[in-house]
């Protein structure tokens, strides 16, 4: 059984960005914000901005006379981000597919995409789109997670809903936001798509949480998951128990602290 692991609509965005956001990407949000704003950049472009955490980052560190035009492919998430940012005039929204950019050519000086590309079904085409509208000498920022098991809130998530659906698991973290992170298969598409320079690094970072019960509710009830755990019939409200069961039994019943690894990737036009 699958869902749709593009879909982020509902609750979902709300959730997404009430505990997910500074659960496990606000850290590489500023990380990423600080590597573009030490390019200089005019225009930037974001793709798969998601509830703007990103976007929120780079206009806090970018100057005044910089722009910031944040894309997604997700209305509802972009609601979302908006209602956040509305009176900030350097950043525009849009909805856009990261597969086929509505800009000119050579538009931007540099495109960031924080843990966007897992989700891309062709992800040379997605990357030849930012390679176009990039100007030349203009840069490709972008992360992806790395394998779910060393990234300790996931990897726990998805064991614990392993033991509830044991005839058929719910594997959309591991299928889909740790599913993409061979470096040499993220290079070989850079280049495939026209980029060069590529550099790949691994960044390393702790989540921390005031319960077990806040990492449980981010993952079960903030990402498609949850669309998984109700294809199957299953409790939202007892997934999210016996998730958090599973993390305290692990770290403990109070403030929590996990490891997570991301790959950090920049590729030059």
């Amino acid at each position: 059984m699958a869902t749709n692991d593009r879909q982020f609509t509902g609750s979902i965005p709300e959730v997404y960005d009430r505990l997910l956001v500074p659960l496990i990407f606000e850290p590489y949000a500023c990380e990423m914000a600080e590597r573009i704003a030490g390019l200089a950049p005019r225009d930037v472009l974001e793709v798969a901005a998601g509830t703007g955490v990103v976007t929120r980052a780079l206009a806090a560190r970018l100057p005044r006379t910089a722009r910031i035009l944040a894309t997604d492919l997700n209305q509802p998430m972009l609601d979302h981000a908006r209602a956040r940012s509305a009176a900030d005039t350097q950043i525009t929204w849009m909805q856009a597919d990261a597969l086929a950019l509505p800009f000119e050519d050579g538009r931007f000086d540099a495109v960031a995409c924080q843990f966007g590309a897992m989700f891309f079904p062709d992800k040379v085409k997605a990357y030849g789109e930012a390679c176009r509208v990039l100007r030349r000498g203009g840069r490709f920022l972008f992360n992806v997670w790395d394998e779910i098991g060393r990234n300790a809130f996931a990897d726990i998530v998805t064991h614990a809903l392993a033991e509830l659906f044991p005839d058929d698991p719910p594997r959309f973290l591991a299928r889909t936001p740790h599913g993409y992170n061979d470096a040499e298969t993220i290079r070989a598409e850079l280049g495939a798509a026209g980029f060069g320079a590529i550099t790949i690094e691994a960044v390393e970072a702790i989540a921390h949480a005031p319960s077990p019960e806040q990492p449980a509710a981010a993952f079960c009830q903030g990402t498609p998951l949850r669309g998984e755990i109700e294809a199957r019939g299953g409790s939202l409200d007892a997934a999210t128990r016996h998730a958090a069961a599973a993390l305290a039994a692990r770290f403990g019943t109070g403030p929590i602290d996990g490891p997570i690894r991301a790959l950090v990737v920049t590729a030059a036009r």
